[in-house]
């Protein structure tokens, strides 16, 4: 094992996660004149409260001011919120003046340091999506996107992008993949990421990739569809049928050479492997039945079985997605600037994170399969609980 991996190992053991949370609000960059004294208020102090707030459950600002004036005298015991709880404008303008690059960037750093603790050394599965934050609404009348990339295994978010415009995900998903280890990983990714430029970068970095091929790519798609009905399969894998959120499904994966089916094979440099899922369903209330069939390719060697799992491990982000929307209300909540809404997003992917290693560092198999609701409604009624929750080694 590399000495700095080691280190970074060894240091996060040592640490709980309340202390490297504390280090996390330290070390954001504060916007105000704090060498003329023009401030009340500590920003370490406010981003604590707001991430303790959301922890237990509060949604709005009003909220999180009535969590801090209840829980104060704890607070003030824990050396915090030694000046009283900021006032709700206090709060509104923070947020829409802190950095959120530079936040984000830190919070990166945070997830990194419980990374290697939680995935271990034998590579991960990167997830790269974007999600629009439909709860700001820009001048132009658009969302601000934010693309991300999540580890399957640590559950934790390790870095973020944000471009206002869909379309900008194409070049964004490059900037975010020299944010972020990607060397040992497989990286998945929808459609919208099947870009030469990306494929390239990823390479570059030393990582495999699997990603869906669909119309964007017309040439390609259609090529493969043409050719794949006389090709011979490499491998094949059936599972089902099995009942799942009220359906019956059965999914066939088959892998090929993709020298036996891409044209352009030199513009994609390489020996790649397509992987073809039929996925049969039938609605168990009314019998309705349906079909589809995808198309993904990957720089990945393996079995159907592997492949066709990884090619399904993709919608953890869409869950993690979710979990933004229902659990911590991301699109409930207003706003206007973009600034304000990106740090929100890295407000509440902290959250996720802190709730993900905390399942990762237990023991008992009840606390790893609580979920994010669970967990949030145990914490917002037990303030002790939820500082000896990030107490612990």
């Amino acid at each position: 094992m590399p000495d700095i991996l080691k280190k970074k190992h060894a240091a996060c053991r040592r640490g709980s996660i309340m202390k490297h949370l504390k280090e996390f609000v330290k070390s954001v960059p504060d916007y105000r004149r704090i060498d003329k004294g023009n401030y009340k208020y500590k920003l370490e102090d406010i981003l604590l409260l707001v991430i303790l707030g959301r922890l237990g459950k509060c949604i709005t600002r009003p909220d999180i001011i009535r969590f801090g004036e209840r829980n104060l005298k704890r607070f003030r015991s824990l050396g915090i919120l030694l000046d009283g709880v900021p006032s709700e404008p206090t709060l509104c303008r923070i947020f829409k003046h802190i950095d959120d690059e530079a936040m984000s960037e830190r919070m990166s750093e945070f997830t990194a340091t419980f990374h290697a603790e939680l995935v271990g050394f034998a590579g991960d599965i990167l997830c790269v999506d974007g999600k629009a934050m439909r709860g700001t609404v820009l001048e132009n009348g658009r969302n601000p996107d934010i693309v991300s990339a999540y580890s399957l295994e640590g559950g934790v978010t390790l870095a973020t992008d944000m471009c206002e415009e869909k379309s900008n995900e194409i070049t964004s998903v490059p900037k975010l993949l020299d944010k972020v280890d990607v060397s040992r990983c497989i990286v998945t990714a929808d459609a919208m990421s099947f870009q030469k430029a990306i494929i390239d970068k990823i390479r570059e970095k030393g990582s495999d990739f699997l990603i869906e091929l669909k119309a964007n790519q017309r040439t390609l798609r259609y090529g493969i569809e043409d050719n794949v009905e006389l090709a011979e399969p490499v491998d094949v894998y059936s599972e089902g049928p099995f009942l799942e959120h009220g359906r019956i499904e059965t999914r066939v994966c088959r892998i090929f050479r993709g020298n036996d089916l891409i044209t352009d094979r030199e513009k994609w440099n390489g020996n790649l492997t397509v992987i073809e899922i039929r996925t049969a369903t039938e609605r168990k209330s009314d019998g309705q039945k349906s079909s589809e069939r995808r198309f993904y390719v990957s720089s990945f060697h393996g079995s159907a079985r592997r492949l066709g799992t990884i090619a399904r491990m993709h919608w953890a982000i869409e869950s993690m997605h979710w979990d933004l929307d229902r659990n911590l209300r991301q699109d409930f909540i207003r706003g206007k600037s973009a600034r304000s809404a990106r740090n929100l997003d890295t407000i509440q992917r902290m959250v996720l994170a802190i709730l993900s290693i905390w399942k990762g560092k237990r023991k008992k198999l009840s606390d790893k399969a609580k979920g994010t609701a669970e967990l949030i409604g145990e914490l917002s009624m037990n303030f002790t609980a939820m500082i000896h929750m990030l107490a612990q080694k």
